[in-house]
């Protein structure tokens, strides 16, 4: 008998076509400007994201008008585009249906993690506070990092992209509790 979430994956498509939406927004408005950026920058760029949450988490008020929930949303499309560019050389041109397609694989990719460890953890994440993903994902920050100082090489753990598809869920399991 195969493990089918009751809402969980309608949950995650919502706030997949919510992200993919804004980054196909921004990509309009921008391009693919973002393409300049090296891996170590989209990393500190996530890390803006997620500490200005906590701050608020923590202070309990914000001055700049806007949300938790679009940071989050940037958390997700800035992972996303870490894996674009781990996967991409800093000079390879692509289109923007390229850039499009790749980013709805990765997100696909990391819908399909969430549905494995959401069968072993059955759930466990509903029952989570949200403060707990920012911290979460202030962790995966740093193990980043610490990859990255190391130039890529690990002895016996994951790789940077696995801490970019877990905090592409744990930005979706916010956003779930934010938003839907």
């Amino acid at each position: 008998m195969s493990y089918k979430p009751t809402n969980t994956s309608e949950e995650y498509n919502k706030v997949m076509d919510l992200c993919r939406d804004i980054f196909i927004k921004k990509m309009h408005d921008y391009g693919t400007a973002w393409r300049i950026l090296r891996p170590t920058s989209l990393t500190d760029q996530i890390f803006i994201k997620a500490n200005r949450i906590r701050s608020i988490e923590e202070k309990g008020e914000k001055l700049v008008d806007e949300d938790i929930t679009a940071e989050f949303i940037g958390i997700v499309n800035y992972s996303i585009m870490g894996l674009i560019q781990l996967e991409l050389s800093p000079d390879e041109e692509k289109t923007y249906k390229d850039i499009s397609d790749l980013y709805s694989s990765y997100f696909q990719q990391a819908k399909d993690l969430m549905t494995a460890k959401n069968h072993d953890y059955g759930e466990a994440w509903r029952k989570m506070r949200i403060s707990s993903y920012t911290d979460l994902i202030l962790m995966k920050i740093k193990r980043i990092k610490q990859i990255e100082d190391n130039k890529g090489d690990t002895l016996i753990s994951e790789g940077i992209d696995a801490n970019y598809y877990d905090m592409i869920n744990y930005a979706v399991f916010a956003l779930i509790r934010l938003t839907i």
